[in-house]
């Protein structure tokens, strides 16, 4: 009872960073924010350069996020039940190995169905990544007053968008210049890195008997997430937004066919929305959103949509890394308010299960995304597929603040 005493009794203007707990859980983050974006870089540019087709690019996305979606409620299901920090450790060591099968194709090691081992690798990824946003979500809520939610989401985005944007330039520049097969080996070491601070970290195993079996518990989830507008509203405005306009995923084919740069090119363009969500992340762990906030959010995803429209329009590469910049700052506001809203609104004993919701919801419109991106450039071409999904991220916006009031009208200070 004394973490809920303290959860309601720390003051506003309380600093997040001077709990320790607090920074070794965003150690773990950032290492494993830099594991995985180095792989994404090193997978994109890799299979590429092997098939030169940009379906190939997508298929990396439906590799991940089926292993991922069949495994993401069970997971969230178990780190609300069992040991939250056994099951992050676990999504270290997934990515680690995952790593370590991409540098054995990479350097011959594996010759017999290359391509197919690197699917069967992010495949493992999608599996590890099922219990990382429960297992974070979870032990955040454990360590940290509920006064200091908006303000520790801030700081946390700023951080896994750092690791946004030097994990994607630390790929590029390893591929540069030394090799895909050191490239990956530095993305296990990060995912090995990122276990230690947990091992540190001052909390008990948080373990609790099952009141009710496996389904039953996630379909207890299932049921508070759709009956609850505002988490329902703002996970699909996110979901079908990244889905729609996420053009990250065709960014290898962009840089071989548009812009003709090198890796070190696609690095860059990796990293940029990063850049302009760390300048949003940095402004609102100093400046949180209370007031207003569902319609910071809408806008927030509109300018999302007119920046994926203009980075699909130009053809020069300044310019579009200038606007991917753009579109991360509007990104950000988005993350922020979504991941506050979704703590101050979830109760504890089902922060892992809303979590994993949440990650299915969001994590996987990345890789369906990813997917999606790869069809319609190959049905209408590279350009026109992400001008597409720029316009209908608008219009899921649109229908968004019309079916969703509650979202549309939200307050955060009515939630604490």
């Amino acid at each position: 009872m004394s973490q809920q005493a303290a959860k309601h009794q720390a003051h506003p203007s309380a600093n997040p960073l001077r709990n320790l707990n607090f920074f070794k859980l965003l150690s773990y983050r950032v290492c494993m924010v830099f594991s995985y974006q180095i792989m994404a870089v090193v997978v994109g540019w890799h299979l590429y350069s092997l098939t030169h087709d940009p379906l190939a690019l997508g298929l990396v996305g439906l590799a991940e996020i089926i292993p991922y979606f069949c495994s993401a409620l069970f997971a969230g299901y178990a780190v609300d039940h069992y040991s939250k920090r056994n099951f992050a450790i676990l999504s270290s060591l997934v990515l680690m190995l995952s790593s370590l099968t991409l540098a054995a194709v990479a350097s011959g090691m594996i010759t017999k169905y290359p391509t197919l081992v690197i699917y069967a690798s992010i495949g493992l990824v999608g599996l590890g990544r099922a219990f990382i946003a429960p297992s974070y979500s979870s032990i955040f809520a454990i360590i940290l007053p509920r006064k200091e939610y908006g303000k520790a989401s801030g700081i946390g985005s700023s951080a896994f968008q750092i690791g946004l944007v030097t994990g994607p330039a630390l790929g590029g520049v390893l591929v540069g210049w030394t090799s895909v097969t050191i490239a990956y080996l530095v993305a296990a070491s990060f995912a090995l890195l990122s276990a230690l601070p947990l091992l540190m970290l001052n909390i008990s195993h948080q373990t609790t008997k099952p009141e009710k079996a496996v389904f039953a518990g996630i379909a207890e989830a299932v049921k508070f997430v759709v009956n609850h507008q505002v988490i329902l509203s703002a996970q699909a405005l996110d979901m079908f937004a990244v889905l729609l306009g996420g053009a990250v995923a065709m960014l290898p084919a962009f840089i071989h066919d548009i812009y003709q740069v090198g890796p070190e090119g696609l690095g860059i363009l990796r990293s940029s929305p990063a850049i302009g969500a760390i300048m949003t992340g940095i402004y609102l762990a100093r400046n949180p959103i209370r007031e207003h906030a569902g319609k910071y959010l809408l806008w927030a995803v509109a300018g999302f949509g007119v920046c994926i429209i203009g980075f699909g329009l130009t053809s020069h590469f300044w310019v579009a890394a200038f606007i991917l910049v753009l579109s991360g700052i509007f990104d950000g506001v988005s993350v922020i308010l979504r991941t506050t809203i979704m703590q101050l609104s979830t109760p504890d004993h089902m922060r892992g299960r809303v979590a994993s919701i949440n990650g299915i919801f969001i994590g996987s419109s990345n890789e369906l995304g990813a997917f999606e991106s790869g069809v319609t450039a190959k049905l209408f071409g590279l350009v026109p597929s992400v001008v597409l999904g720029g316009l209908m991220t608008l219009g899921v916006v649109a229908t968004t603040a019309k079916l969703a009031p509650k979202l549309r009208n939200l307050d955060l200070n009515h939630l604490e």
